[in-house]
């Protein structure tokens, strides 16, 4: 993780989360202290992790980080009054938010900024692997109308059909994705 969003409206939890962020080697991206400042920024920058200390001057918390977990590949710390920790967890933990309990110390938060780490580079990975696969089918789903047009305009068989995209992506040394775009083309002319 790189950088970082702190949402807080007092100024030594802020404190306290940039000397824990720098130690960590982030950089506070931006200190904001309402929810909607949050969500504006938040549509405009990618940012890796979101901390979120509870309450803010327009809502509780909560439903910024559900907002930001179901949005993004961030990774969100919910920080809360240690009488609401339960209440808030269970409503929060399952969109992914880490809810921490206030008072809070440093080996707790330093806990807290690890696990967020690990799970938001097991994300990214999951998210690139997910994109490919979406190539990956978008590229089927085009080969597969260009054989079809071939099948409809020549009267050929799938295999021919597969066999004739395959032997011009070779000889063309390019995808069969790009083949089939170029059967389209000239299909649809």
């Amino acid at each position: 993780m790189e950088n970082a969003l702190i949402v807080s409206r007092t100024k030594k939890s802020i404190a306290f989360f940039t000397e824990m962020l720098n130690a960590a080697s982030m950089k506070p991206l931006a200190v904001l202290e309402s929810a909607d400042e949050a969500r504006r920024l938040l549509g405009e920058r990618d940012i890796d992790l979101v901390i979120v200390d509870s309450p803010l001057h327009d809502e509780m918390g909560e439903d910024l980080a559900r907002y930001v977990a179901s949005k993004d590949v961030a990774q969100v710390i919910l920080v809360v009054s240690g009488e609401y920790v339960d209440a808030v967890s269970a409503v929060c933990e399952d969109d992914g938010v880490l809810v921490l309990s206030r008072p809070l110390n440093k080996a707790m938060f330093w806990s807290a900024l690890k696990l967020a780490g690990a799970s938001q580079s097991r994300l990214k990975r999951i998210q690139a692997e997910n994109d490919k696969l979406k190539r990956q089918l978008d590229d089927i789903r085009i080969i597969h109308r260009a054989k079809c047009e071939l099948i409809i305009r020549h009267k050929i068989s799938e295999e021919q059909a597969h066999r004739l995209i395959e032997k011009r992506a070779m000889d063309m040394r390019t995808t069969r994705r790009i083949v089939a775009e170029g059967i389209l083309r000239e299909t649809s002319k």
